[in-house]
């Protein structure tokens, strides 16, 4: 049975570059990875209405934290058999985002840590006790500055016409309660085990070298 490890942070962070990086570190000592991003936009009428919610076209459910995170979910639950199905043919299995997403925004959007609600404990309790959707072995916060995560996610934005930005990603405000959520998270050892990944002067990620495993 392959491990499931998951990479998380804000918009604009460096996910999908470090989720890439580690997997093919992973390759080159010979390990077996297999990889999957949440949202799964295009494979999951789930996370399609979750999209329609992020821009405004489901009505008031737009405004709901509960709803589109009830999306969320069940796009994981649908993704479930698959990742259980790859846990047992891969020596890793390797998820840009996950449950852990669905507690930092959805607690961000109800106030933040200044705040302080159950939302985090409620996403346990739906994806992992009831939805029984795998529970990780591993989530890596990439603990981005707020201002720097924001100015990729723009210059995302910017460079791809079919890539404006969501609810979510232009309200600076839930960006930062969102980074504070996620520092709670990882502190409490919210699901799993956390590793903490702080860029370098310059933006890069480096990877530590017990992150990897032996070669």
């Amino acid at each position: 049975m392959g491990r499931l490890i998951v990479v998380e942070g804000l918009d604009g962070s460096g996910k999908a570059t470090l989720t890439a990086s580690l997997a093919r570190k992973w390759g080159e000592q010979g390990r077996t990875v297999a990889r999957l991003a949440f949202p799964r936009y295009g494979m999951s009428v789930h996370a399609d209405l979750v999209k329609d919610a992020l821009y405004g076209r489901l009505g008031d459910l737009s405004e709901s934290v509960y709803g589109p995170a009830l999306l969320f979910a069940l796009d994981r639950q649908g993704a479930a058999e698959d990742i259980e199905a790859a846990l047992a043919e891969n020596d890793i299995v390797l998820l840009d985002r996950y449950i852990s997403s669905n507690a930092a925004y959805g607690s961000a959007r109800l106030g933040g840590p200044a705040h302080p609600n159950d939302f985090a404990q409620w996403v346990a309790d739906l994806e992992v006790d009831r939805f029984e959707i795998p529970r990780p072995d591993l989530q890596i916060l990439l603990d981005v500055p707020v201002l720097l995560a924001a100015a990729r996610a723009r210059g995302r934005a910017a460079g791809d016409n079919n890539r404006a930005l969501d609810s979510f990603e232009s309200d600076s405000a839930l960006q930062a309660r969102t980074a504070a959520m996620y520092a709670e998270l990882a502190a409490g050892q919210y699901l799993s085990p956390w590793r903490i990944l702080k860029p370098e002067a310059d933006g890069s990620v480096a990877i530590p070298a017990d992150l990897l495993g032996p070669a």
